[in-house]
């Protein structure tokens, strides 16, 4: 454990030309001498794909990392609803101003300035880059791209491809890192996880990586790493989040010294599929953007909560989201949307399934909307949205309502970056979802991609090769002792997981039991003595996954057994540090919502004086005592006051 202040690096002056004038100060790389760089890169998701991209074209030598069959596989795949961007297109009044304050309120004001504001300002280059790789984005009849409105907004800023945005973005990427393989910039290493980072006189400077299919330790070495290897929800067990996304690259960071912040900052998304059972393993997401035509409604009246939607009244449905938000109706942030949600099902007016004595639903109803547009038109928005409800649910959602429910989806928390996206590790990158950076306690919809684009095209080159152009390039050519250390700790983690002294359950066993602490502890509310209690729980089971952790075959060959007991590992260290983090603040803000401090009429109530700060945690090398360093947040363009979507 090291003792220091953190410098987050952020220039001064105007906002308007602080990321310009940054770029300008930055040192960089002649062409010549790119060639003797190396720059390692894990996770090849939006954030992965298009720095490694863009670093590869710049002609440095990249490594890639993805535990996947092939980057197109990466949970940047799964984005449905689109990709906000200050265009104006709409001439509805938005702009890079708009964008940039929209984006800080709907963090509730913990977030900070620089880093939001140039992430307004990339965000219409990002449209320009997508367009000229040929994604394939909606357009109106004219030929002009299409826009629709996402939550937290009054204007249309959301670009879109039906469904299936992030797949397209994702696409475009993946083929500009494929030309970049095809020249030999950049080499490959598909079903390889990330085991260890190596550090070398405190600096960032190698991994170990571990071979899914044959189980083979290696050590790879460069001059710089860039973790982009996403978020954490899957620590709830039950998320929307593919089941292979872990957070052990990160948390393998942390313990090597980079600081995490705001970790108990998850994020609730309103429109997900509801639990159908107590022994489901996943969740599925619904767009946002369904939000823009369907009206989100429970019944008035409990005795009603059985019946068949369409034998509702519509005097006895209640349009909740319109009624207690009517300047933004069904368009209210996630955060907000999510614990409305709650709060009917919690007074006994849920629908659907019965989980744990209670019903955890509301509908999602498109009749208005097609009484209004006609069916042609809502299938051809969202048609592949409502076949993969139909598919899921057995029922047609264009004949009667969805059923929905909040459940995990992006996690804001992540490795405490600097403006240049560095870590607390000298030489370690972290961008995408990775990183904390740019949301604050809840992010908008359609954010999350334009942060992973704008992180990986325009930010990531800039700043790392500034970091190279001070750096005299690693010898390739010598062995280090800190590789042979760093690979002998991985191989004994792997022993101690394969040879646990009672070995009984699975790793999901455990994952589940996890799963259920952090949700009802660190979930849609928090509480002081529930996460006091959780703690103690998740030390208890912690302890019982080491001793009766059973992984059957061999740790020499394919194990996806003993991939998951690994992933889980970590989950279980991280889990206590957001229940920690959930502790220590005393307020309400975005997604953290503790109980002891919600206003009268049920919303967040923030306590800026006390808690205006990132808290980025420190390892200690005792999980239960970690080091909490505080970076102000401070506004000089916006002021904080309390969120107001009424």
């Amino acid at each position: 454990m090291s003792d220091f202040t953190l410098d987050s690096h952020t220039p001064k002056g105007s906002l308007e030309t602080r990321w310009t004038q940054h770029k300008f100060d930055l040192k960089i790389v002649s062409p010549a001498n790119r060639k003797k760089y190396n720059v390692i890169v894990v996770g090849t998701g939006l954030a992965g794909a298009a720095a490694a991209a863009s670093l590869g074209e710049m002609g440095y030598n990249v490594k890639t990392f993805c535990f996947q069959d092939s980057p197109r596989r990466a949970h940047s795949i799964a984005a449905q609803g689109g990709i906000n961007a200050a265009k104006n297109y709409q001439n509805d009044g938005d702009s890079v101003w708009r964008l940039f304050y929209d984006t800080i309120k709907g963090g509730d004001y913990r977030a900070r300035e620089s880093n939001v504001y140039r992430l307004a300002e990339l965000s219409t280059s990002i449209i320009d880059q997508a367009v000229a790789q040929g994604v394939p984005f909606a357009r109106e009849y004219s030929g002009y791209l299409a826009n629709r409105s996402f939550g937290g907004a009054q204007v249309s800023r959301t670009f879109y491809a039906r469904g299936q945005t992030g797949q397209q973005l994702l696409i475009g990427a993946y083929q500009a890192m494929s030309k970049q393989i095809d020249e030999g910039t950049i080499t490959h290493h598909s079903r390889c996880e990330m085991q260890d980072l190596i550090k070398i006189n405190g600096k960032a400077k190698g991994i170990v990586s571990r071979d899914l299919v044959t189980g083979k330790l290696e050590s790879h070495m460069a001059d710089v790493v860039v973790l982009c290897t996403g978020g954490y929800g899957n620590v709830f067990y039950l998320s929307t989040n593919a089941k292979g996304c872990n957070a052990s690259a990160a948390w393998r960071a942390h313990k090597q010294g980079a600081l995490f912040a705001n970790p108990s900052f998850t994020q609730i998304h309103p429109t997900c599929i509801p639990q159908a059972g107590e022994l489901q393993s996943k969740l599925t997401l619904m767009s946002e953007s369904l939000r823009n035509d369907g009206r989100i409604w429970a019944p008035r009246n409990k005795e009603d909560c059985d019946k068949k939607p369409e034998d509702i009244a519509e005097d006895d449905r209640d349009y909740f989201l319109e009624r207690m938000y009517p300047a933004f109706g069904n368009l209210v942030p996630r955060d907000i949307a999510s614990r409305a949600v709650k709060l009917i099902c919690d007074e006994g007016r849920g629908v659907g399934h019965d989980i744990d004595g209670k019903k955890l639903g509301v509908y999602l109803d498109f009749a208005n909307a097609i009484k209004v547009h006609g069916l042609d038109a809502i299938s051809e928005k969202y048609g592949n949205l409502f076949d993969m409800y139909s598919h899921i649910a057995a029922e047609d959602p264009y004949t009667t309502p969805m059923r929905i429910y909040p459940a995990v989806h992006y996690t804001m928390g992540g490795l405490w970056v600097d403006y240049n996206l560095m870590t607390s590790i000298d030489g370690l990158f972290a961008g995408g979802e990775a990183n904390f950076s740019d949301h604050g306690a809840n992010r908008l919809g359609a954010s999350a991609l334009m942060q992973g684009l704008a992180d990986g095209y325009f930010v990531l080159p800039t700043t790392v090769s500034n970091y190279l152009a001070q750096q005299k390039p690693l010898d390739l050519s010598k062995t280090y002792p800190e590789e042979e250390q760093a690979l002998q700790a991985c191989k004994d983690k792997i022993h101690q997981l394969m040879n646990a002294p009672k070995p009984q359950n699975t790793p999901d066993h455990f994952h589940r039991k996890l799963g259920q602490i952090i949700w009802n502890a660190c979930g849609m509310a928090r509480e002081k003595s529930v996460l006091e209690a959780a703690i103690t729980d998740i030390k208890n089971l912690r302890e019982q996954f080491w001793q009766q952790v059973k992984i059957t075959g061999s740790d020499e060959t394919l194990n996806q057994t003993l991939e998951r007991a690994g992933r889980i590992a970590d989950f279980f260290e991280l889990a206590e540090l957001m229940c920690i983090d959930a502790l220590t603040r005393e307020e309400s803000c975005g997604c953290h919502a503790r109980e002891e401090h919600i206003t009268d009429d049920g919303e967040a109530q923030r306590h800026d004086d006390d808690f205006s700060y990132v808290a980025a945690w420190q390892y200690s090398g005792n999980l239960s005592v970690p080091v909490l360093y505080k970076e102000e947040l401070d506004f000089e363009f916006v002021r904080p006051t309390t969120r107001n979507y009424r």
